[in-house]
């Protein structure tokens, strides 16, 4: 146990402080120095306090388990930060702020800034750790995957680079364009796409055949904010319907109004073909009770109430579906 960094800060938090309240992190340390004659409940609930006739066994268990605890001490003390488990990251925090390099890339990977500035690349980057980063911009690194439609093309600044997106899709397969490409001033333009259809699952991507004129971007699950960058350079005016088609059940009806918060005017389509695959395609799922769908389609309802999945696949090949989808204009 005392092997752990959480369980010696309880530690040095009851010795220092006389106190100890439960937390998460530090859960089974806190059950463990409950349980022995060195503490006594407080009046207040998962709290403990240092009975103060044994602190010196506490101390002498400081000594053994961590060495330096007596200078951890008066670093914490003298940066003016609490003795707990927050204050401790906190100050390791600021010593891997000094140590940063004075010159910082301009743009940096989420990770790498992150880990840079925290104890692990997948810590949270708070504003803290943020301003120690100065103006760094920081980006996640996603790509759109594209199925163009007919008359886009792919110019980066004011005529400084062009490319033939004909060509790429005729070599490639589809057109992928990255974050860093968007932020650095690549633009698709030419023909403007009819519509912009936004598809959860890649095959359905691949194979379903859209309307004629609209551009089809793959958004895998909650992988948004990448597309997010897209839609607001490609149509900062809002101009272009967007359309989503994506499963239907509980994480796809999530989906949905997660991309209709970040873009309001997104078309959801629930083409009413869907409803004559329900007896024979659909899966047998559980819903969660606080998932409210008073508000959406009535198949997504009757889905619920049945405990009942759609996935997007089983009409990718029907034959009226570009038909339907286009509905969604009108």
């Amino acid at each position: 146990m005392w092997g752990e960094e959480q369980a010696r800060l309880a530690l040095l938090e009851l010795w220092a402080t006389g106190k100890l309240r439960r937390r998460s992190s530090q859960g089974a340390v806190w059950s463990h120095l409950a349980g022995l004659p060195w503490t006594r409940r407080t009046g207040r609930r998962d709290e403990v306090a240092l009975v103060e006739t044994q602190r010196e066994e506490v101390r002498a268990l400081l000594d053994r388990v961590w060495p330096g605890w007596a200078e951890a001490l008066e670093q914490l003390r003298a940066a003016g930060l609490s003795v707990d488990e927050r204050g401790w990251h906190r100050l390791k925090d600021r010593e891997r702020a000094e140590r940063l390099p004075r010159a910082l890339p301009p743009r940096l990977n989420q990770r790498t800034a992150t880990a840079a500035v925290a104890a692990r690349s997948k810590a949270g980057l708070t504003e803290a750790r943020r301003e120690a980063l100065g103006g760094v911009e920081v980006t996640r690194d996603g790509l759109v995957r594209l199925r163009p439609h007919a008359g886009l093309a792919v110019r980066r600044g004011d005529g400084e680079a062009e490319l033939d997106v004909e060509v790429v899709v005729r070599l490639l397969g589809e057109l992928v364009v990255t974050e860093r490409a968007l932020r650095d001033g690549t633009r698709l333009h030419g023909e403007r796409p009819a519509a912009i259809l936004l598809v959860e699952n890649v095959g359905a991507y691949l194979d379903l055949t859209p309307p004629q004129g609209w551009l089809v971007a793959l958004v895998p699950g909650w992988d948004t904010a990448t597309v997010r960058v897209f839609l607001d350079e490609l149509d900062p005016r809002r101009e272009v319907p967007v359309v989503h088609f994506g499963d239907l059940d509980p994480n796809g009806v999530r989906i949905a109004r997660h991309l209709r918060a970040l873009r309001p005017d997104l078309r959801w389509a629930i083409p009413e073909l869907w409803a004559e695959y329900l007896e024979e395609r659909a899966l047998r799922g559980e819903w969660p009770e606080d998932l409210d769908v008073a508000g959406e389609p009535a198949l997504v309802r009757e889905l619920y109430t049945r405990g009942l999945w759609l996935e997007q696949e089983v009409i990718v090949l029907d034959p009226r579906l570009a038909e339907a989808l286009e509905g969604y204009l009108r």
